[in-house]
């Protein structure tokens, strides 16, 4: 493909389906084509006997699996957005490593928060943890896919002196869907003292300055910039309820601050809606 396709991975579980179905519908936004990938790795106890007994090897049935995941996730994004390029590829090695690598050069890499195989562990699933913190592109995370548009995109912002990346893309992404653009800092003791009234202010003067460069350059997107005490993952967490997508940015190789770290994870654990991390530049 001679542009930046919308990657989404794949594992045939309905979860993974409704991650491809918004990934055709941000490929429809922004103009750009579908590629969908699968890795042919299940965990043991998802390959069944009588499916193992049909086929010569396990390796035979997994790569059978990953085929019928393929054609069904074509099959639904077709059925969102008929209109819409879309391409395959079938994906070797351990899943995480393999689904994050598949996002090398794309414009984003979509996954589900969870699967029926590959895709499971725990709260949030193993391949999309790693994809989202471990990936060269913005990943989304797609905890539940119902269409509904709020009309509003987030972004938490940990460091105001660092978050370009983040920034242009939320304020693109809310340009794309004529969306209010909701800015929000919040603190909490990160073993130190909590903030003062000065440096509270200071904050929100600092978050002011991030903000307008970019407000320049996309004025039709309405801001509001929320600068609160507080736990950072909850605030988030509380606003992809009502926003279409929130932006967390990060550095490309999980580097950076640890206490931003573990607000990312908690974050993708506990949203309502779409997570999207995007890497420093």
């Amino acid at each position: 493909m001679s542009v930046k396709p919308i990657v989404a991975g794949t594992d045939g579980s309905e979860q993974s389906l409704r991650a491809v179905e918004w990934a055709a519908r941000e490929a429809r936004l922004r103009g750009l084509p579908l590629r969908i990938v699968s890795a042919a790795e299940l965990l043991p106890r998802m390959v069944e006997r009588h499916s193992i007994a049909e086929y010569d090897t396990v390796a035979d049935a997994l790569q059978h699996n990953r085929a019928r995941a393929l054609a069904a996730a074509v099959a639904r994004a077709a059925s969102i957005e008929p209109d819409v390029p879309v391409d395959t590829g079938e994906l070797r090695g351990p899943a995480a490593q393999a689904v994050t690598d598949s996002g090398s050069g794309a414009a984003m890499l979509v996954v589900g928060s969870h699967g029926g195989g590959a895709f499971s562990a725990m709260l949030l699933g193993s391949v999309s943890r790693y994809a989202a913190t471990h990936a060269s592109c913005p990943v989304a995370v797609v905890r539940e896919e119902s269409g509904a548009a709020h009309r509003q995109v987030g972004i938490g912002i940990a460091d105001p002196d660092d978050c370009a990346a983040a920034l242009e893309f939320a304020f693109e992404a809310a340009a794309l869907r004529n969306a209010t653009l909701v800015a929000v800092h919040a603190w909490r003791d990160w073993g130190s003292t909590n903030m003062t009234q000065s440096s509270e202010a200071d904050a929100a003067q600092r978050l002011e300055a991030a903000l307008a460069q970019w407000q320049a350059k996309y004025p039709s997107v309405e801001v509001h910039k929320d600068v609160m005490p507080g736990h950072p993952a909850r605030a988030l967490a509380g606003l992809s309820a009502r926003a279409d997508l929130v932006v967390l940015g990060r550095h490309a190789r999980h580097g950076g601050v640890p206490g931003v770290a573990r607000v990312t994870h908690a974050v993708l654990n506990h949203a309502h809606g779409p997570i999207v991390t995007v890497p420093s530049a």
